[in-house]
């Protein structure tokens, strides 16, 4: 039996934000499968660099993918979970090959990039809804994504 949801926001706005959320999600999903991907493959003299840097970003990105989908879950919505569900939301291309190092961090920059698209693309909901705790969610995104692209920038100057 579901329970009514009484916080404050409307059941449809909910929905629309938890839409949002659960692109976000399988973004960020997809760019955690990545970055493991490289950490695991990376090769080269920048080797323990990137290794290590890898490492960083992909276990602050498993973070943010359980803080997605528990907000998905907060706003009374099923969080996708599958690899399925993940590939038919996401905006993120898979890497199915082992490009060298520089590569990887083009990928990476690009892809840091396309998420943080994607959690601007759906902060005006969530703010035209005054669901603070989603716009706080994605405002730490933005910011964690953005730094990150300059960081692997900065490697390829």
């Amino acid at each position: 039996m579901e329970q009514t949801i009484d916080i404050g926001i409307k059941s449809e706005d909910r929905s629309a934000i938890a839409d949002g959320l659960a692109r976000l999600l399988a973004d960020t999903y997809t760019l955690y499968l990545k970055t493991h991907n490289f950490h695991w493959n990376v090769t080269g003299p920048m080797f323990n660099t990137l290794h290590t840097m890898f490492e960083e970003q992909y276990m602050e990105l498993a973070t943010a993918v359980d803080e997605i989908a528990e907000r998905i879950r907060a706003l009374g919505v099923h969080a996708p979970g599958s690899y399925k569900q993940f590939a038919d939301l996401t905006s993120l291309s898979e890497e199915t090959s082992v490009p060298d190092a520089k590569e990887m961090i083009a990928q990476l920059v690009k892809d840091q990039e396309a998420v943080v698209r994607t959690a601007r693309s759906v902060f005006p909901t969530a703010e035209a809804a005054n669901d603070e705790p989603t716009a706080d969610l994605l405002t730490q995104r933005m910011q964690i994504h953005e730094k990150t692209a300059w960081m692997l920038r900065s490697m390829i100057a």
